[in-house]
């Protein structure tokens, strides 16, 4: 799933690990900010952890029979590419910093790791701060991360990627994703009638709906935010729900994967708006993961038949000055 290259040398003070996975920034960018997944491969004994500067959390690990106790606390974030925080041990001196970035590569991503400050241990003192035990140590926690990734996408997966231009300025297409008054007017197949549209837009936050069919059967389903750069990019994980907000099976389809990560990206050109949404099944089984590249055609069908809906509600909203 992976290349790796290292670039390290005795004269180096930070260490440097780099990888390129087959995965979507955004899924990379899960695993290393969000707590719940960090926890499954990085710190299991991280207390909590959020991707906002100022933010600061301790936890201990034990090594070689000795227990470490650390101190992180996040100093940089630029959302689905880049997170420093620093690094230190209480009770011995020194700081260092720790700094994840990630560069799509197309349908891949490279991950480079950086651990600096590594001169402001002493490891004569302590020799398990020396910096080769920190270049084992990132380098094996790659490897976790690889074989967490390809846990929950199933490693070759490719994601399903959908792409539509809307005559409208940026601004309003992200308003009419971000406001229920608007998002509830077109959100959903044509032939559904909405019956409930709750948001609450923050990371962590829902968007949660009900929807009716022609026959009377109801059908619910969820957003669950993760993160939100307006008027750019929107990231959710998807699921159908329940009308008390649970996650669900598909209704007609007992292997569908019960998540899908979702990220929307959207860039504007001389007055108009390129939407690209990207999908791919997370924490799936490998039944569920085929399920969802089988139904790829039928995906493409569903969206086209939401998308023309909003086209036509953009446009309406434009001509009838609700922008």
């Amino acid at each position: 799933m992976s290349a790796i290259k290292e670039r390290t040398s005795p004269t180096e003070a930070p260490v440097v690990v780099e990888r390129t996975f087959t995965a979507p920034a955004d899924l990379i960018w899960s695993a290393i900010t969000d707590y719940d997944q960090m926890k499954q491969w990085y710190m299991k004994d991280l207390q909590s952890f959020k991707p906002v500067v100022g933010f600061e959390t301790e936890f201990t690990i034990s090594h070689n029979s000795k227990k470490f106790p650390h101190i992180w606390k996040v100093t940089e974030v630029v959302p689905g590419r880049k997170i420093t925080y620093d690094w230190r041990f209480r009770g011995n001196p020194g700081i260092s910093f720790v700094t994840f970035e990630l560069f799509p590569e197309g349908a891949k991503t490279r991950l480079r790791l950086t651990h600096s400050g590594l001169e402001t241990f002493d490891p004569k003192n302590n020799p398990d701060l020396a910096r080769k035990n920190f270049n084992q140590g990132w380098t094996q926690l790659c490897t976790e991360l690889e074989k967490f990734l390809e846990k929950s996408t199933g490693g070759s997966d490719e994601p399903l990627v959908i792409t539509r231009v809307f005559d409208a300025p940026r601004d309003l297409v992200w308003k009419v994703w971000t406001d229920p008054n608007h998002l509830k007017n077109w959100w959903g197949p044509k032939s559904l009638a909405m019956l409930s549209c709750k948001m609450d837009l923050r990371p962590g936050g829902m968007f949660h709906y009900g929807m009716r069919t022609p026959e009377g059967h109801e059908m619910w389903g969820k957003f669950v935010y993760r993160e939100i750069v307006p008027p750019e990019r929107l990231v959710h994980v998807v699921s159908f729900s329940d009308p008390q907000g649970g996650i669900t099976r598909h209704p007609m389809s007992a292997t569908w994967p019960l998540e899908v990560l979702n990220t929307m990206t959207l860039t504007e050109n001389n007055g108009k708006t390129t939407m690209t949404l990207n999908g791919v099944p997370i924490n799936a089984t490998e039944e569920e993961r085929r399920t969802f590249q089988e139904g790829r055609g039928s995906m493409q069908q569903g969206f086209k038949g939401t998308l023309d809906k909003l086209d036509a509600y953009l446009d309406s909203a434009q001509k009838g000055g609700k922008s």
